[in-house]
């Protein structure tokens, strides 16, 4: 009986050393990233400050003064306080006297959900086509490697105002124009770098060893790219958030209704000098979140790229 009951009682704590022993791993990988990310100031500043935009994003109702609806003809074009205005609207008010600063607070949730999950849209397609496409080759790659081409010839703004224009105005419909076109960087970059991992020596033993080749693409060749894609994605979801204030400005993105940056800097160029708050505010806010991004992802391009580490 104590031979049988001995390893029936092992198993439960060898599975308790494994998880803390992958709990070790990770914190260790966590701080080996902070010690490189604190070599990089430029990439700090700009993690600290994006971090600041998404928690502004998350807790926007309890964060934002006033309610989406809060409206009031009389307040109109109320300046910010450095120009003689009062502290209840401390950034003014629009020119249907809408609180500017509630509006702004609310705008980083829709551009930064619009750059998030068309990035992350974008990886998964991308990924998925390029690394069947560099692994298996023929046909398949042949066709989507065309259709990259030809996609890669129209001007990407060009592209997705023709794409909006038929679809019509909405967050969704944004999503997917953006998506249709967003992929193909992702694409070529994940089906170079298969086509460059397929021939090394481990993914020649894993061959040797019977491992099927969808085991292979994901657990082996997959891990040793997922750095450039990180990276690649982190630069890109600026890109994104660009491209939807453009297109909100032109009045083909989010519906009026919904504040976003770009329609919120349309508004306000008829008020340039009477009321310049209302277009500079939503801008610099703009470019202060994409600015912090790309700091931040050229430092991650740094630390996470084994080929462009400076020693």
């Amino acid at each position: 009986m104590k031979n049988i009951a001995g390893p029936l009682q092992e198993k439960p704590k060898t599975r308790e050393y494994f998880i803390i022993l992958k709990i070790g791993i990770l914190l260790m990988g966590f701080l080996d990233f902070w010690r490189k990310l604190k070599k990089h100031p430029s990439a700090l500043l700009g993690g600290a400050v994006l971090l600041i935009y998404i928690m502004v994003a998350v807790f926007a109702p309890v964060i934002a003064p006033y309610g989406l609806d809060h409206s009031q003809l009389s307040l109109r074009l109320k300046p910010p306080v450095w120009e003689g205005g009062s502290w209840e609207y401390p950034l003014g008010t629009d020119q249907i006297g809408r609180d500017l600063l509630t509006r702004i607070i609310y705008g980083t949730r829709v551009s930064l959900l619009v750059g998030i999950l068309t990035v992350l849209i974008s990886t998964f397609i991308g990924t998925t086509l390029g690394a069947i496409a560099g692994y298996y080759r023929g046909l398949f790659d042949i066709a989507i490697s065309r259709l990259a081409d030809l996609l890669l010839s129209f001007p990407f703004l060009i592209f997705t105002v023709g794409a909006m224009a038929m679809l019509g105005p909405g967050f969704w419909n944004l999503i997917l124009a953006l998506t249709f076109k967003s992929w193909v960087e992702f694409y070529r970059l994940v089906r170079g770098e298969v086509l460059r991992e397929k021939t090394r020596e481990y993914v020649e033993a894993a061959q040797a060893a019977g491992q099927k080749d969808p085991v292979i693409i994901i657990f082996e060749i997959l891990p040793n790219i997922i750095h450039s894609i990180t990276v690649l994605g982190t630069l890109r979801i600026g890109y994104m958030i660009i491209m939807e204030a453009s297109l909100s400005y032109l009045g083909l993105g989010i519906p009026p209704e919904i504040p976003a940056w770009g329609s919120m800097i349309n508004s306000g160029r008829n008020h340039m000098f009477n009321a310049y708050w209302i277009s500079t505010l939503p801008g610099l806010a703009l470019v202060l979140l994409v600015l912090s991004i790309n700091l931040f992802g050229e430092g991650l391009r740094d630390i996470l790229d084994p080929r462009l580490k400076i020693e």
